[in-house]
């Protein structure tokens, strides 16, 4: 996949001559002031980019763009200032639904993305709509988007008759980046506009994130080259009122940010509060892979792009921010972080990290790490260094990591890397490898080729301060995707994108683990909506996780069919849904299970909305480990409420109210052993039916102060009952409301003070 023919990205070796051109554009001005009211004043915009060939990129085409859209790109002592102009005549339905912030919605929008090095390793997004509000995210690794960061931007709109503008203002000290040459500065910019009745994305340049390369493909922009000092502190207090065991608590601390200069940043917390006031979603997981969360505390959010060293499938990564203040080596709680310290920078071509932080009392880990990324134009190499020191467990542990990616023309992107753990413990070394390559290959607009391979041996360990699902995995697959992006025009899908997929997956020992051919079509309908199907074939192969390391076991022939489909808002409603139907883990296709959800979202208005969503799932003959090569297969049933209520209450106010609640039962239908030919043999051995119910219910109150500065209330409830016997899943659902584990009432003020 590449973008519109007349319009090809190239090589990044003439990418200078881009910038060059690109520059031209710019009026020697002097740059103003430009006051952030989103009415696009010309004498302020003097001397600014003027950018107005917005082209079609989803459905990427390469066509004008439907609605006209003008930019202005500016660079101005206080910051990159960018406006759009937004044409969207009265016959065009405009949304005014209001979101709160880092929300994804089908509403009319625009985009402004910034990779402030030009060299494609890690990019800014700032999105805003029509109602002002806004969205922002760090982007690595071409086209992931971590929404956790929250940066502190300025923004405003305005709209008449005949469409909407928008001004931005992005502070020098948002980020860190290179030294500029000769008084100016190259960066990568990418704008777009998307048209929330249709879902149509126009962009200038004609770049999109369902191509293998999108953050590369940004169009180099030289400006003149300004810094931006800033010493900012944020305190906070948190009171926490815990209702069930009568105890109250006070906590404060700091978090501190220190920019000297345009190359470096300094970012320090001192007796940070680590807990989240975002409620994470129930999970329950038999499985023997760790379940994976998301990470919104400040400091592992602020400028943390460039830790990124993912292990380029799933969320496997050196980095895994939730283990600092996770659950304690002692089994008293989750740790208790003392502080935390990170310096982010810059020298010539090579960037650098520097993480540091440390838990209090006997169980204290010490976590530490080094990254480095040198640029050498088609070509970037990097390396990321951890240490862990877990003095409660006698362990240490150190990782050590290569990646590389190269880029030598616009058709071929060749991403790699290499990595090492070394464990002590109780005087003993144990050393483990892993690699891998992933190779992408964009023939034309239409077909693109990808090729991966991966190996990580049987003692490679990453999970002291990373996360890793498996080791033991050799893992390939090759994939072709076609893009059908000129539908006829009374189709109701806009475009379709096929996937046909191959995969061998085996353990380090040569046991199969998967052989599967997997089909996906991932469409966009013309309605601003979306639909997906996945077909999943798979011939026998073998598990060797789910005994714990007490034998494999043989899986049948097996399929999947999921089917997705997500409706945009229309009038007061708005829904998701999902059906998805699969073999059983012992019988395949001889027993079928399904899970259906429906999500409808009821909006009373633009800022109040109401969603209930209910899930079902029909688990036939799943398996679950007992104890050494001891499994039971389960009848199970699971019902899943997910509700709740956003009301944005003005533009510095909102309320949200979070509800779910899980019933699930399993009932015996046969214990097994797996024996040495890696079959299931009946058993007489004891296991018991069992059901589990879970809640988790959240009211928080959210008011902003200034911006990065909040005031908030949260009242949580939750729980968690195993059963060691059979009760309905319907019946376990009604009786997790009854559970009280926990019950807190918390009150967090943090205010930011820019010195």
């Amino acid at each position: 996949m590449r973008p519109f023919a007349r319009h090809p990205s190239r090589p990044r070796g003439h990418r200078a001559a881009r910038a060059l051109v690109a520059s031209l554009a710019l009026l020697a001005l002097p740059a103003m002031a430009v006051s952030v009211d989103g009415h696009i004043d010309p004498v302020e915009w003097q001397g600014a980019r003027h950018i107005t060939d917005f082209r079609k990129t989803q459905p990427l085409n390469g066509e004008p763009g439907s609605l006209p859209t003008e930019a202005w790109v500016l660079s101005t002592p206080e910051g990159l200032a960018v406006a759009f102009r937004c044409i969207q005549p009265p016959g065009v339905p405009r949304t005014h639904q209001r979101i709160r912030r880092d929300e994804q919605a089908q509403v009319d929008r625009v985009n402004l993305m910034v990779d402030f090095d030009d060299d494609g390793r890690t990019g800014y997004n700032f999105m805003v709509t029509l109602t002002d509000d806004l969205n922002d995210a760090v982007l690595t690794n071409e086209s992931r988007f971590n929404t956790d960061w929250d940066g502190n931007w300025k923004h405003a709109v305005s709209e008449d008759a005949q469409g909407w503008s928008v001004e931005m203002l992005i502070p020098w000290y948002i980020a860190p980046m290179r030294s500029a040459v000769g008084g100016e500065r190259t960066i990568g910019l990418y704008l777009d506009r998307v048209i929330g009745s249709t879902g149509e994305r126009d962009a200038w340049p004609v770049a999109s994130f369902n191509k293998p390369r999108f953050l590369s493909d940004f169009t180099p922009v030289t400006l003149p080259a300004y810094t931006q000092p800033l010493f900012a502190v944020t305190p906070y207090v948190v009171g926490i009122r815990d209702q069930v065991h009568g105890a109250n608590s006070v906590k404060g601390g700091a978090d501190i940010f220190w920019k000297p200069n345009g190359q470096t940043q300094l970012t320090a917390t001192i007796n940070p509060d680590f807990g989240q006031v975002e409620s994470d979603d129930l999970v329950v997981n038999f499985g023997a892979e760790e379940t994976f969360f998301t990470d919104k505390r400040p400091f592992f959010t602020e400028n943390q792009g460039i830790f990124d060293f993912g292990m380029l499938i799933d969320n496997s990564q050196l980095i895994y921010t939730r283990r600092v203040g996770g659950p304690a080596d002692d089994g008293n709680g989750a740790g208790d972080v003392t502080g935390a310290l990170k310096l982010n920078g810059s020298v010539g071509a090579t960037r650098y990290g520097v993480m540091a932080a440390q838990e209090s009392g006997d169980a204290g880990r010490t976590f530490s790490a080094l990254r480095l990324i040198h640029d050498f134009g088609t070509q970037t190499l990097g390396m990321l260094a951890t240490h862990v020191d877990r003095p409660w467990l006698d362990r240490d542990a150190d990782v050590l990591g290569f990646d590389h990616r190269w880029q030598p023309n616009a058709k071929l992107t060749v991403t790699s890397n290499v990595v090492g753990s070394a464990i002590g413990q109780h005087n003993t070394t144990v050393r483990g490898t892993g690699a891998t390559t992933v190779v992408e290959y964009e023939m034309n607009e239409r077909w693109t080729q990808e090729w991966l391979g991966m190996h990580f041996d049987d003692k490679l360990d990453l999970n002291d301060f990373g996360y890793l699902p498996r080791n033991s995995l050799n893992y390939v697959h090759y994939e072709v995707r076609r893009r059908f992006a000129d539908l006829p025009a009374d189709s109701r899908f806009a475009s379709h994108v096929w996937h046909w997929r191959i995969i061998g997956m085996d353990n380090d020992h040569g046991l199969n683990l998967q052989r599967q051919f997997r089909v996906i079509r991932e469409s966009q309908l013309r309605d601003g909506g979306e639909s997906d199907w996945q077909l999943n074939l798979d011939a026998p192969a073998y598990d060797d996780l789910l005994t714990r390391g007490h034998g494999a076991l043989r899986l049948p022939h097996n399929a999947l069919l999921d089917w997705e489909r997500q409706s945009p808002r229309k009038g007061n409603w708005g829904w998701e849904s999902e059906v998805t139907f699969k073999g059983s883990d012992r019988v395949g296709l001889r027993r079928v299970g399904y899970m259906a959800q429906f999500k409808p979202t009821y909006f009373i208005n633009d800022a109040f909305s109401l969603f209930s969503g209910v899930t079902y799932e029909f688990d036939p003959d799943w398996l679950v480990w007992q104890h050494d090569n001891l499994i039971g297969s389960f009848d199970s049933h699971q019902v899943l409420l997910d509700a709740g209520i956003n009301w944005n209450i003005g533009n510095r106010q909102e309320l949200r109210i979070k509800l779910q609640a899980l019933g699930l039962d399993a009932r015996l239908l046969q214990a097994y052993r797996v024996n040495g030919d890696r079959r299931a043999v009946a058993v007489d051995d004891p296991v018991d039916d069992f059901s589990v119910r879970n809640l988790g219910f959240q009211i928080r109150y959210r008011y902003e102060l200034a911006p990065l500065s909040d005031l908030y209330v949260v009242y949580g409830r939750g729980g968690y009952a195993l059963d060691p016997r059979y009760s309905e899943a319907g019946s376990q659902f009604g009786r997790s409301f009854d559970l009280r584990d926990s019950e807190q009432l918390l009150v967090k003020l943090a205010y930011r003070f820019e010195l």
